[in-house]
C-alpha cells in the first residue's frame, strides 16, 4: 500500500512537472509582458531595467526553473493589469469557487446515484423512462442555455431565486463563504444545478449501466437463490461493485467541475476563479493565466491520486495487485 502511494505520488509530481513545462511555454512566449506592465512613452532604458529586474533577460532553462521554485512557494508574481500578488486574488476568488463546485457535485452525486439505481433495477417503470429523458434533456443542452432557463424562470419570472453574484457572504479567516446564510444558499441553488446538471446525467447513466450489468453475473443469482432480500442483493452486493467505475467518473468530473465552471460563472457573476480567468485572458494578463492553469493541473493531480488511494480500499482485488507491484 504504502509502494503503491510513493509510486503514484512521483507520477503526480512527473505530470506536474510537465504542466508547468507547458504554462511556461504557452504563457511565456505570449506577447511582451514588458508592453502590459508600462505605457507606451516609457523610455527603452526603463524598459530594458525592468525587463531585467524581471529575469526576462536569463536563459530559458533558468526562467524555467525559478518558474517552478516560485510555483512551489505559490508565489505567480504580481498580476500586469491589476498591480497585486496573484496569489492573493486566488485566495479571493478560490472559495467561490470551491464552493460552488463542490455543492454541485453533491447534487450530482445526491440525485444521479439513486436515478441511475432505479433505472437499473426497474428498467420498464414509467418513471425510469422519465429519468432517463430528464438525464438525456441534460447531457444535451448546452451549459450556458441551462443557466439562462433556470435564470428566466426562477430568477426573472417566479422572483424565488436571487441573481446575480454570490449573495450574502460570512468571512471566516481568509476563506469566505455564503452556504452560512439565506441569500447565499439561495444564490448557488441556480448555479450549483447548472454547473451539475451534465455532472448528473454521467452518473445516472454509468450507474444504470454498472448496475445492470452486475445484476446479470452469478453470485447475484446465487444471492437470490439463497433468498436473501432484494435490498440487501441491490444495495448490499450489487451497488457496493459499481462504485469502482462510478469513484473514478466522480473525481475525473470534480476537477472538470472546478477547472470548467468558466461558463456557469460567466453566465451568473459568479465571483470565482473562473471570472477571474475570463478577465485575465481578455487583458492578456500572463501570471494570472499560467497560475489558474497549474491550479486546475494541481486539482486534477490531487483528485486523481485520491481516486487512486480509494480503489485500494474499495476493490479488494486491485489491493491484493499493489501488493504484488510492490
Amino acid at each position: 500500500m504504502l509502494a503503491f502511494a510513493i509510486r503514484r505520488l512521483f507520477e503526480a509530481v512527473i505530470v506536474m512537472i510537465a504542466v508547468a513545462a507547458l504554462a511556461f511555454v504557452l504563457f511565456r512566449f505570449v506577447g511582451d509582458p514588458i508592453n502590459q506592465l508600462v505605457g507606451q512613452d516609457t523610455p527603452v532604458a526603463e524598459r530594458l531595467q525592468i525587463r531585467k529586474d524581471l529575469g526576462l533577460d536569463d536563459p530559458i532553462l533558468t526562467q524555467f526553473g525559478r518558474f517552478i521554485w516560485k510555483a512551489a512557494k505559490l508565489d505567480f508574481g504580481i498580476s500586469y493589469q491589476v498591480k497585486q500578488p496573484v496569489m492573493s486574488m486566488i485566495a479571493a476568488s478560490l472559495p467561490a469557487t470551491m464552493e460552488l463546485a463542490i455543492v454541485a457535485a453533491l447534487f450530482a452525486m445526491a440525485v444521479g446515484i439513486p436515478m441511475g439505481v432505479y433505472t437499473g433495477i426497474k428498467r420498464d417503470a414509467w418513471l425510469s423512462k422519465l429519468f432517463l429523458t430528464t438525464s438525456l434533456i441534460g447531457i444535451s443542452l448546452p451549459t450556458f442555455l441551462i443557466g439562462i432557463l433556470l435564470i428566466y424562470l426562477f430568477g426573472v419570472t417566479l422572483k424565488w431565486l436571487p441573481f446575480p453574484g454570490r449573495g450574502d457572504v460570512i468571512n471566516l479567516g481568509w476563506w469566505s463563504t455564503g452556504l452560512l446564510t439565506k441569500r447565499g444558499l439561495l444564490s448557488i441553488i441556480m448555479p450549483a444545478i447548472t454547473l451539475g446538471l451534465f455532472q448528473m446525467t454521467l452518473i445516472t447513466r454509468l450507474v444504470r449501466s454498472e448496475m445492470m450489468e452486475v445484476l446479470r453475473t452469478d453470485y447475484i443469482r446465487f444471492a437470490r437463490a439463497r433468498g436473501l432480500p432484494s435490498r440487501a442483493v441491490n444495495f448490499g452486493h450489487a451497488l457496493k461493485n459499481t462504485l469502482v467505475p462510478v469513484i473514478t467518473i466522480i473525481g475525473l468530473q470534480l476537477g472538470a467541475i472546478i477547472a470548467f465552471a468558466i461558463i456557469t460563472e460567466t453566465v451568473f457573476a459568479w465571483p470565482g476563479m473562473g471570472l477571474m480567468f475570463i478577465k485575465a485572458v481578455q487583458q492578456a494578463d500572463i501570471p494570472v493565466m499560467s497560475a489558474y492553469l497549474l491550479l486546475c493541473a494541481f486539482l486534477f493531480v490531487l483528485i486523481n491520486y485520491i481516486v487512486d488511494m480509494l480503489y485500494v480500499v474499495v476493490d479488494p482485488r486491485i489491493r491484493i495487485t499493489a501488493k504484488a507491484a510492490a
